[in-house]
């Protein structure tokens, strides 16, 4: 990933936690990112909250010393990416390895592709 503007959306099942301190800066949530690296916050992690219980919530936000408000706008941010993919609103990259003649393969796919991978944040209470 580039590391002087934050990684894209539609790749945020694969961010590094370092993608995802830049995204915490590009949402206004940059006071986290250095303890979010601490506790190895990926986008694979990310993805994960969806599930969490609030025993588990209530843990993540302890442990990344987490105000209230912060935590739930890092949500919405969340679900505004899950729903931007859903939607089909991302762009979409040809991977690097992906020959220019099967570009337009690769984006096809992956526009089909992203739908099933996008899960609801939904937050049990």
């Amino acid at each position: 990933m580039n590391k002087e503007r934050p990684p894209e959306p539609l790749d945020f099942f694969i961010w590094t936690v370092e993608d995802v301190g830049l995204w915490l800066e590009d949402i206004n949530l940059g006071g986290y990112r250095q303890v979010f690296k601490e506790n190895g916050v990926n986008g694979e992690y990310l993805e994960g909250m969806s599930m969490f219980t609030t025993e588990q919530i209530l843990r993540f936000i302890r442990r990344c010393h987490m105000k209230w408000g912060d935590f739930i706008t890092l949500c919405k941010e969340l679900r505004r990416i899950k729903v931007a993919c859903l939607k089909g609103e991302q762009k979409v990259r040809s991977p690097w390895w992906a020959p220019s003649c099967l570009s337009v393969f690769f984006v096809q796919v992956a526009k089909r592709n992203r739908q099933s991978r996008v899960v609801s944040l939904k937050l049990e209470p």
